[in-house]
């Protein structure tokens, strides 16, 4: 298992991950060091167990609020979904673009015919 050195709120901890998981770990890493440096600067030198639990709360409650999002959008895509199933096209729509592929047809024929 590869070990790794992050750095959170000015202090670097150790950690080990699966092969393969390092950038996303590094990647996670830096977003909890965001966090826990926006609190570090406004609180000043606090406790690294009190700092990781702010800093993880914050993260957990920025998760919370993105799932509650995807949930409205899910909800309005599958709405979306809805209308545009019940939606068709007039018939005479349809006939006239029949006709008009029918006549597209006819033209694209005559002209491979006339470069014969």
């Amino acid at each position: 298992m590869p070990g790794l050195k992050i750095t959170i709120g000015n202090r670097e901890f150790e950690v080990a991950c699966q092969p393969g998981e390092e950038e996303f770990l590094t990647s996670a890493a830096g977003l909890l060091d965001e966090q826990a440096q926006m609190f570090a600067g406004q609180f000043g030198r606090i406790p690294e167990s009190r700092l990781l639990l702010m800093s993880g709360l914050m993260l957990a409650d920025k998760i919370t609020e993105a799932q509650e999002r995807i949930k409205v959008l899910e909800a309005e895509v599958g709405d979306l979904r809805a209308r545009a199933s019940t939606h068709t096209v007039p018939e005479s729509l349809t006939l006239q673009l029949d006709s008009l592929a029918e006549k597209a047809e006819a033209l694209a024929e005559k002209a491979n015919a006339s470069k014969s």
